[in-house]
């Protein structure tokens, strides 16, 4: 893969990076197309398609009726004939409407047709709370479509990772969801190559290295295991772990990782019962019990619908939270 060290200037958000990529990718191949819900003339609810339809046209970035069933429908028989589309759902809690057409149609084609066809589309769905937002537009719905075999599920949570996992996701043959953690979408900036480049679909990503706790967590949730590092003494050393790609997980990070430290915290958005996180701590129970020195924690959401604006932050992950977590397992 060619690609340029030139690194954007003042750097880039994450709403900036997944535009640039989007872009960089229409210009690259003329079968990538954008569609849904007021993606082209108002460049998405978060602006992150802004400027594409002025730049590639309405018949390549496309705004649909209000209707997920209806764009997942079209993007998957825009994918089996051929093209690439790129079917933005405007909140994760709109993807319900989609879930028969993702899980019974995108996930099985390939394996339906013996691999005579394949659904090669990415769908992007801004994910996770912290905003504010009214019911439906704060949930954490990854562990659904972790659980339905076909499906490949990303959620980056930086400008740089952003950029490359959507290209890999966009070159990919088969069906990818994208969450972009809406959190964070222009809460910083990082320097990013101008060029095209990719970051593997599959890998975990060591964020700091340590030798007696591992943090396992991924969107969002990096920046409050960030500030939570910051609280806990020096002589407490962990090693923090973004999953980058929820499936197909690197779970060899992750047991190298368990292995070293012998302890283990995962931080989520989503509800405990049922979620990522609990399929984590089965497979690190299986693997590496022998090397376990205390209980695997879990800081998760509640195992009640999200809450309104008031409530919300109760409700998430936070530095205060983590840093309790990790002080118990290191303490047990």
């Amino acid at each position: 893969m060619a690609r340029t060290d030139k690194m954007n200037k003042e750097g880039l958000t994450l709403v900036d990076a997944i535009n640039e990529g989007l872009e960089q990718e229409m210009t690259r191949d003329s079968r990538v197309v954008l569609l849904g819900e007021d993606v082209g003339r108002n460049g998405g609810v978060f602006r992150v398609t802004e400027g594409l339809q002025k730049k590639f046209g309405p018949e390549r970035v496309i705004d649909t009726p209000l209707s997920e069933s209806g764009i997942m429908g079209t993007s998957i028989g825009m994918a089996m004939a051929g093209q690439r589309p790129i079917p933005e759902i405007q909140f994760e809690g709109f993807l319900g409407p989609a879930y028969d057409q993702l899980v019974n149609h995108a996930a099985r084609f390939r394996h339906r047709t013996r691999g005579s066809l394949t659904v090669p589309m990415t769908v992007r769905v801004p994910w996770g709370g912290g905003i504010h937002a009214p019911e439906f537009h704060s949930d954490s719905p990854e562990a659904i479509y972790i659980h339905s075999p076909g499906l490949k599920v990303l959620c980056p949570s930086t400008p740089y990772d952003a950029k490359g996992m959507l290209l890999s996701a966009i070159r990919d043959p088969d069906p990818v969801i994208f969450f972009e953690p809406k959190r964070v979408y222009r809460s910083f900036r990082e320097q990013v190559p101008e060029g095209e480049y990719t970051v593997p679909i599959g890998k975990a990503k060591i964020v700091s290295e340590g030798t007696d706790v591992t943090i396992v967590t991924w969107g969002a949730n990096v920046f409050q295991c960030l500030e939570a590092l910051d609280k806990l003494p020096e002589d407490l050393s962990v090693e923090l772990i973004d999953l980058r790609t929820l499936h197909p997980m690197d779970t060899d990070t992750i047991f190298a990782s368990v292995e070293k430290t012998g302890r283990l915290v995962i931080v989520q958005e989503a509800t405990r019962l049922c979620s990522l996180s609990s399929e984590i701590t089965a497979q690190v129970m299986e693997r590496c019990f022998l090397h376990l020195q205390a209980p695997v924690q879990r800081v998760c959401g509640f195992d009640t619908i999200m809450p309104y604006a008031k409530l919300e932050l109760d409700y998430l992950p936070n530095a205060d939270k983590i840093v309790e977590a990790i002080t118990q397992v290191a303490a047990y």
